[in-house]
């Protein structure tokens, strides 16, 4: 599904849009997504700052002091908290949306998983999917979603 993506929270206070495609897209099994999320795993979706624009609310930025000394920054709504898009430090010219928050979200399909060595152990893998039991190198799910979308505009 071609760009743009409209999104916003659960109570439609923010409201969002990504102008271009994706970097990449895929689903993190560490504990820090799993404690974060309440859930098994995290999906993120990685978007150009530029290509991101808040077209309605105003969010609450929060920012937690990791107890090792690492910092996690998000976006929440103020009326209903859900958490819909993170800053990282190190990647400035990103952001990290959750893609549960899109409107339309019939054309996810995550092209890996991370930190698998972190996984629940009833979580059944996809078999056409990538896994890294920890951090790829930088660049390399960009490269895989770069690749899937190379694949299917051949198709």
């Amino acid at each position: 599904m071609p760009a743009p993506y409209t999104g916003g929270c659960l109570c439609g206070e923010l409201r969002y849009v990504v102008k271009s495609e994706p970097l990449t897209f895929y689903a993190c099994h560490c504990t820090d997504c799993q404690r974060r999320t309440g859930t098994a795993f995290a999906l993120s979706m990685v978007v150009s700052r530029g290509a991101f624009e808040l077209q309605k609310g105003k969010p609450v930025f929060y920012k937690v002091q990791m107890t090792d000394g690492r910092t996690k920054t998000g976006n929440v709504c103020p009326a209903c908290s859900t958490r819909v898009w993170g800053e990282p430090a190190k990647t400035p010219d990103v952001v990290i949306i959750q893609p549960g928050t899109l409107d339309d979200r019939s054309w996810l399909h995550p092209v890996a998983h991370i930190w698998t060595r972190s996984a629940q152990p009833w979580f059944q893998f996809p078999k056409d999917v990538a896994r890294f039991e920890m951090q790829p190198a930088p660049g390399e799910l960009a490269k895989l979603w770069q690749q899937r979308a190379t694949a299917s505009t051949k198709a």
